[in-house]
């Protein structure tokens, strides 16, 4: 069992994920969005949003996810909806978008149109 313990602790610290720097419309996430590493990429996503005025989520760097993943994006749009705006997702990885579409959430996280 102490195996499988330092097997899953190394995984946790390979995991990854990075909140790039945003631009004036962007926030972009990259890297594992997974259990291990959703609960921080959701606070700092959720201070870049304070501080700025993004309406897109760029998903287009992240390698992996799960519904832990979704839950930091679906909490991401939460906040900025707080803030007055719609936040959009682009670059869907494919199986967080399958996820997202079996939850039947999909539609909450589109992009918003422009014009």
């Amino acid at each position: 069992m102490a195996g499988i313990d330092a097997m899953a602790r190394a995984n946790a610290h390979a995991e990854s994920v990075t909140l790039g720097t945003p631009d004036r419309d962007t926030l972009p996430l990259s890297g594992a969005l997974t259990f291990s590493t959703a609960a921080r990429a959701f606070a700092e996503g959720v201070r870049a949003l304070a501080m700025g005025a993004q309406t897109r989520l760029d998903l287009g760097g992240v390698t992996r996810a799960d519904s832990a993943g979704l839950a930091c994006v679906l909490g991401l749009a939460a906040a900025a909806s707080h803030a007055g705006r719609q936040l959009g997702v682009v670059h869907w990885p494919e199986g967080l978008r399958a996820l997202a579409a079996v939850c039947d959430v999909e539609t909450l996280l589109d992009q918003p149109a422009t014009g």
